[in-house]
Parts: C-alpha cells; structure tokens; sequence
C-alpha cells in the first residue's frame, strides 16, 4: 500500500522498499526533508537490533549549507552526493556506549519490558562481559549493530519516499572533530546521502543463491 505524503510516495510495500532500492548519485538540491521528518525516520531506524540492545549507533545529520561546506572537502569520492542529497548523515558508533547500560536496562523494566529480576540477572553477566572484552572485539560488535541499523535507515528511507547511497569514500580521520565530535569516543562507520533522485540509480547484478551459500 503507498500513500502520498507532502510530495513523495510513501509505501509499505515490502517488495518496493527492499527490490526497488537504487544507491543514487544525483539528488534534485531542492529537495529538502524536514528535521521532524528526519526525525522519525531516525527513530523508526533504531528498531534494528543491537548485541544485547546496547544502541551503539550515533548520528550526525548534516542538512544545512553550513554543514555541507564543512563536509565536502572531507568527502573528495562522493562530491555530488554530498552536495545536492537534502542530508547526509555520517554514522558512527559510541565507543563509550557502555555509559548508557543502565538507562537502557532500567527504562526497560520502567516500560514493562522486562521483569526487575531479569533486568538484574542480565546486568551481573553484561556488565563482566562488556568490562573485559577486548577493544578489538568491542569494536567488531559495535561496527555489526552499526551496520545493521545502516541498512534499515536506507530501507526506512525508502519507505518515506526517499533515495538513498551508502558512502565510505571520506576523510574518516578527521570527520568527528571538523564537526566538534571527540575522535576518540565518536568512531566513523559510513556516510549515507538521503534525498530524491534526480537521476535513477542503476539496477545491479546479484550472485546466483548457489553460488554464495553452502548449506548443512
């Protein structure tokens, strides 16, 4: 079912929103999407699911002129995108996410989520686990969550009616502090232009089931 909201399709149609997704290169620049809008469309992203719901993800959404002057430089392989998208939004993940664990935990006994008890059996292993883990380790978990909800925010995207394209070709060193983020806390993980297409994207060849599964 598609509905038309402002001036773009939305839909629910499964077989539209994940079959029908492009990676664009070209937006028309006088698309622009509302903060609220951007908004819920951030939020109905952080349904993805994260190890043990730890949320690691972080946004920065650059919509405004200001924004994307500081970004293009940073951006040099995907200028376009960077330009006329109506926003790009890098994703990083929280290397300090753990701060976050006991609102996490308690909002979800709070909200009926989850039994007091459970919440404290759950706490006495998390906690352990996440004090010895490995940077290394933390870090492919943190990238994982960061990577899920980098795809359902392009499918979300989609659902709004709007183009998308992941982006790793920018300045992942510096990108944090140009825009005022600690690089040591706040790690990069893509860039995603979102906007409407002025230019369709090209559809793509998949490799067959048989050849990318194996089964047991």
């Amino acid at each position: 079912m598609s509905t038309t909201t402002g001036k773009f399709r939305t839909t629910n149609d499964f077989n539209t929103i994940v079959l029908e997704r492009r990676s664009v290169k070209v937006y028309d620049p006088e698309v622009k999407i509302s903060r609220e809008e951007m908004t819920e469309i951030l939020a109905e992203a952080t349904r993805a699911p994260s190890s043990i719901n730890m949320q690691p993800w972080r946004f920065l959404v650059i919509d405004s002129a200001e924004g994307k002057a500081k970004l293009a430089p940073l951006a040099s392989f995907n200028q376009t995108q960077a330009l006329t998208s109506a926003a790009v939004i890098a994703v990083f993940y929280d290397a300090n996410n753990t701060e976050y664990m006991d609102e996490i935990f308690g909002k979800a006994v709070e909200l009926g989520y989850m039994p007091r008890e459970v919440m404290e059996m759950q706490l006495q292993q998390v906690k352990p686990y996440y004090a010895n883990i490995s940077a290394s380790e933390l870090r492919d978990v943190n990238l994982i969550d960061s990577g899920l909800i980098s795809m359902q925010l392009m499918l979300v995207a989609r659902a709004h009616g709007y183009d998308t394209n992941p982006m790793a070709g920018y300045d992942k060193e510096h990108i944090a502090e140009v825009f005022g983020l600690d690089k040591e806390r706040f790690q990069p993980v893509m860039l995603i232009s979102i906007g409407k297409a002025a230019k369709e994207g090209y559809p793509s060849y998949r490799l067959p089931v048989d050849t990318i599964t194996t089964w047991a």
